[in-house]
């Protein structure tokens, strides 16, 4: 199986679990996560947010300014009579 088969075959209930086992270090069952399989669930977790769009990412940061912020003022230079 390639890369792309085995993350055709993870469900979002699959990736919702990846992302609590990183979280907490445990799988479901309790036992706990190995440092190798902790990576790996990053990679799988990160490959499969690739798929989605932007703002449904997971760590996604929204800009600082967004398109519906209102704009700001022209700035008028005024010179000073000395």
């Amino acid at each position: 199986m390639d890369l792309k088969q085995l993350l055709d075959s993870i469900t979002p209930e699959v990736y919702e679990r990846l992302k609590r086992a990183i979280e907490i270090g445990k799988w479901p069952d309790g036992r706990s996560l190995a440092a190798g399989q902790k990576e790996l669930c990053i990679q799988a977790v990160i490959a499969y947010d690739e798929r989605k769009p932007p703002k449904e990412r997971t760590g996604y940061v929204p800009p600082k300014v967004s398109a519906c912020a209102p704009e700001l003022p022209e700035v008028t230079l005024i010179k000073w009579k000395n």
